[in-house]
């Protein structure tokens, strides 16, 4: 990154996940170009892949800063607000599924199309690499499951195959058309009361 300082890549490369975040929410992955992307940082369009192979990848980061941002207002409204663990799952699974269909971002990202491309990309990102993010996001909600299971609140299992398992019904609002209008909020209510009790100790 020949021309730039350290300083001067982090501050660029902040800016362009920034600009991310609010162009893809406006417009999506597809009508965002790489040129509307740098001018909002006053780079040239070469400059961007600096920083990012693709705009994709940088979705991605968005994407990812945006779910952190997120997710310490979300628990603190679910989690950190009830004593009773399986009140305080299905509360943050509702809000979960809330934030999924109305942030202007992750809502972008709910188009199947967009959602195919990105995911593409990001399967090149070394293992290694997404182990780390893996585990990035899960440090939000991985102290309460623990506390929980410590205290015998909570099923036995791996802590991180049960924050998957929250985490999974995010991934619900893509189907909200094929469930269909009057079907959908009676789904979604039954399946997170069904991960709301499962998660709970088993006689």
């Amino acid at each position: 990154m020949r021309g730039f300082d350290e300083n001067q890549r982090e501050r660029i490369r902040d800016e362009l996940i920034e600009a991310g975040r609010d162009l893809f929410a406006q417009y999506g992955l597809q009508k965002t170009t790489i040129a509307d992307l740098t001018d909002a940082v006053g780079i040239a369009n070469g400059t961007f892949y600096q920083f990012f192979d693709s705009k994709e990848l940088l979705y991605f980061e968005a994407i990812q800063r945006e779910g952190h941002e997120v997710a310490d207002e979300m628990i603190a409204n679910s989690l950190g607000a009830e004593d009773d663990p399986e009140r305080a799952i299905r509360n943050f699974l509702h809000s979960l599924v809330e934030t999924t269909q109305e942030n202007r971002l992750f809502k972008q990202l709910l188009d199947g199309e967009e959602m195919e491309q990105v995911m593409r990309k990001v399967s090149d990102i070394p293992e290694e690499e997404m182990e780390v993010r893996r585990a990035d996001s899960f440090a939000h909600v991985l102290p309460y499951v623990e506390q929980w299971q410590a205290e015998g609140k909570i099923r036995d299992g791996d802590p991180i195959a049960i924050i998957g398992t929250m985490g999974a019904v995010k991934y619900l609002p893509l189907y909200s058309e094929q469930l269909g209008e009057d079907n959908y909020p009676i789904i979604r209510d039954m399946l997170i009361d069904t991960i709301a009790a499962g998660l709970m100790p088993q006689d």
